[in-house]
């Protein structure tokens, strides 16, 4: 309900205000389970997908968020829920393990689930080396995988701003990529950086990003 709420006022106030430009929405499925990866630029960047697609997206979020106490973390936790974001402890490596049962979860019940491979914010605005986290959520569940590419939401709130700011966001959707026998016998492991090489490749050819050749290691103070 809380989201229900919060999704009938949200998007058509936000995009009112920051007019996104959106492309390919057509590639996103209305019903049934989904894997939305994108390139990851900002904070914003899990408001702005829920507020462009109309079908519910779920995204893992840092646990602080909801673990605050008073008004102020009653607040967040309700905002944060009521995007339809799920909890995830980023320090616990068990917890992030566990985190990819959650998606599957989701993925289970028919829905939509957002997933970043570069695994943290890009910094200087390359596009960093996916983790294979997504194929395996793919090659596990079956569900087709609809690459995202954002541009401008690094301007809408830069890393270290606390509120966005005026700026022109464009989401574009890529063609799905459906996950066939092309894997039948391939080693799990290759035909999970293989498959995560296309879904970059795909995500890079929305943004016009530089590739970066490497992983993205996630600051110690990362929000």
């Amino acid at each position: 309900m809380l989201y229900q709420a919060l999704h009938t006022v949200v998007p058509p106030a936000a995009k009112a205000v920051w007019r996104p430009t959106v492309r390919g929405l057509h590639h996103v499925p209305p019903q049934g389970p989904v894997i939305l990866a994108s390139n990851h630029l900002s904070f914003a960047d899990s408001m702005v997908i829920p507020i462009v697609v109309p079908r519910k997206v779920v995204f893992l979020a840092k646990s602080d968020y909801f673990n605050g106490t008073g008004l102020k973390g009653a607040l967040s936790k309700a905002w944060f829920e009521g995007l339809g974001m799920l909890p995830v402890d980023r320090e616990d490596s068990a917890a992030a393990m566990g985190s990819l049962q959650t998606a599957l979860d989701v993925l289970g019940r028919g829905e939509a689930f957002g997933i970043y491979p570069e695994g943290t914010r890009s910094r200087d605005g390359r596009l960093y080396r996916g983790r294979t986290g997504v194929a395996h959520l793919a090659l596990t569940s079956g569900a087709p995988v609809v690459p995202v590419g954002l541009t401008g939401t690094d301007r809408l709130q830069p890393i270290g701003s606390r509120l966005p700011r005026l700026a022109r966001v464009t989401v574009a959707f890529g063609q799905p990529i459906e996950v066939g026998d092309e894997y039948a016998g391939i080693a799990p492991g290759k035909a999970r950086r293989d498959l995560t090489d296309r879904i970059m490749t795909a995500i890079g050819s929305l943004t016009g990003q530089v590739a970066a050749g490497i992983y993205n290691d996630r600051p110690v103070l990362d929000a």
